[in-house]
């Protein structure tokens, strides 16, 4: 009886259009009063340990190290430098887009940001080149996405978070899988654009994309090589990018004034703003439901039920596809992550790579609708249709998935650098 007012109160609260928040907290209070020992307190303790937590200022940090690039010129000199390397190439433009948004995605670590800060400069330059509207909108909105696999990636960092897994072993797994990603999808441009004409190398053209982004090119260098080399933790390392994109952009490439810089320290705060209470209320939600002992509880169900790692593998996979047709995937980490955690665990699959298998799937929940958060982006900034959109990235999705198979069945893709 208790369990069905509780779904009764979900529904009604999504029936008002409340948001995840409030759902949560009626969630996480109504399971104090009847199953805990009804002491509220204890949801203020939780949200206290999880700000406690110094991996989770990386979050800020590289929010708003993003943002200020994107308003900057980091972002246009890296893709100028990428662009004077390839776009000679058949469909070198397109291929230039893919690579652009995985170089982007290992500054920024957000989908949506990613794909407006190279989608908004790419997209139409593709057009004027002549590559068709709907191959274009699929290539931006798809290319995107790879701003959380490829690290340092906020997803990751709440997946590293939730489940008290090493956030730099989790960025080195996404290494393999994050350039397995960028590379089949720049095969395909390249494959279905070959026939598009294409301009000579120009060798005055390489040299000053070199000189203009050699402060730009030097970011995923430091960044990277901090967090890969053991010098940088990840919190250590996103306050390294802000402070080296604050000096580059106010001084050297004197795109942004102080002005510009407070503004977009208002807007990253706003942002943080919404996403911290979700992050808080969930992990009290988690601890809650540890305490419990539900995870292990659903563990056993599953175990039960499936007798095999392989079948476990397409379950775990078709679950979390279809989450992320109808999930956001900072809410589908929070609250699966630690309840699919035990049942990974009970079929050798370590939680490093459970990690990078939720933030495949999760990534290609950004494409499907009827979420798909990057096509409501893109919709937004381009002012196209859902449809067309939606049509553009299936070949794209269709890639992705194969990609996902392969890590999912191969651990070795992406475990191979930490093990």
């Amino acid at each position: 009886m208790s369990l069905l007012l509780l779904f009764a109160l979900v529904v009604l609260l999504l029936v008002l259009r409340q948001n995840l928040v409030a759902i949560l907290l009626v969630i996480v209070t109504y399971i104090h009063l009847v199953y805990g020992d009804g002491v509220l307190e204890y949801i203020i303790e939780d949200m206290y340990v999880t700000a406690d937590k110094e991996v989770f200022l990386a979050l800020p940090l590289f929010m708003l190290c993003g943002s200020i690039m994107t308003r900057g010129a980091i972002a246009q000199r890296l893709i100028d430098v990428i662009k004077a390397f390839a776009s000679p190439l058949p469909g070198g433009l397109a291929v230039t887009t893919i690579l652009a948004c995985a170089v982007f995605a290992a500054i920024s670590g957000s989908s949506p940001v990613t794909l407006l800060a190279v989608g908004t400069l790419m997209y139409p330059a593709l057009l004027k080149e002549g590559y068709s509207k709907k191959f274009a909108l699929g290539a931006v909105t798809s290319g995107g996405t790879l701003g959380i696999v490829i690290p340092p990636s906020i997803p990751m960092i709440l997946y590293g978070i939730v489940t008290e897994t090493s956030v730099v072993e989790l960025f080195i797994a996404g290494i393999i899988p994050g350039i397995l990603m960028a590379l089949v999808l720049c095969g395909y441009s390249f494959f279905s654009n070959r026939h598009l004409a294409r301009s000579p190398w120009d060798i005055g053209q390489i040299k000053s994309s070199l000189r203009k982004g050699i402060w730009a090119m030097l970011m995923p260098i430091i960044l990277l090589g901090g967090i890969y080399s053991g010098y940088f933790t990840p919190t250590e390392a996103a306050a390294v990018a802000l402070f080296y994109s604050i000096i580059i952009e106010l001084f050297v490439h004197k795109e942004i004034t102080l002005k510009d810089l407070y503004q977009t320290g208002v807007e990253t705060t706003k942002l943080f703003g919404t996403l911290f209470p979700l992050v808080a209320v969930a992990m009290s939600l988690n601890l809650l439901l540890a305490t419990q002992q539900i995870p292990d509880m659903v563990a056993n169900w599953m175990t039960s039920m499936v007798d095999s790692r392989i079948m476990f593998i397409l379950a775990l996979n078709i679950l979390l596809l279809i989450v992320g047709c109808f999930m956001d995937i900072i809410s589908a980490i929070l609250i699966l992550g630690p309840v699919l955690l035990p049942a990974a665990l009970a079929y050798g699959i370590d939680p490093v790579h459970l990690g990078i298998i939720m933030v495949i799937n999760l990534e290609i929940g950004f494409l499907t609708p009827p979420v798909g958060f990057n096509i409501i982006v893109a919709m937004t900034a381009f002012k196209e249709n859902f449809l067309l959109i939606s049509r553009g990235v299936m070949p794209f999705i269709v890639l992705m998935l194969g990609v996902l198979v392969l890590v999912s069945l191969v651990p070795a893709v992406s475990m191979f650098l930490i093990r």
